[in-house]
């Protein structure tokens, strides 16, 4: 039997998705799929935890409520090896990809990725500023 070259290359492709719709150790997964907030309301931070926007900024943006009216800001990716963070939960922020953790007061570290401390670093801040109900993220 002789392959066509519509044959050849649709096989070609189908490898080809499948090799990047794969884990195989990529540095980075997939960005959730959230529509860009146009406004972000302070009543939609819980005090005590937070909200993850991963279309805010290239890096995604995680904002957080620690104590009633402080509200901080923090990159989106998880500093261990480059994954989305994907929660909010219980005091942290939290890497589905690793296992890294970090504190929703100051984006330090509460839980190394794959549990070594010198691959994770805390998260960068991002500047917040709160004009009445509303929060900008700089």
């Amino acid at each position: 039997m002789q392959s066509t070259r519509r044959t050849v290359l649709a096989g070609a492709g189908a490898a080809g998705v499948a090799a990047v719709g794969g884990c195989g150790g990529s540095a980075q997964s997939p960005a959730p799929t959230t529509a860009h907030p146009g406004a972000i309301r302070t009543a939609d931070i819980p005090v005590g935890g937070g909200r993850i926007f991963p279309d805010l900024d290239p890096d995604g943006t995680v904002i957080t409520q620690p104590t009633a009216g402080r509200y901080l800001a923090f990159s989106g990716t998880c500093t261990h090896r480059g994954c989305f963070l994907a929660s909010v939960a219980d005091g942290t922020i939290n890497c589905p990809c690793h296992g890294a953790r970090y504190s929703i007061a100051d984006g330090s570290v509460v839980q190394p990725g794959d549990g070594v401390p010198t691959d994770t670093t805390a998260l960068a801040r991002k500047q917040v500023t709160v004009s009445g109900d509303t929060l900008t993220v700089d």
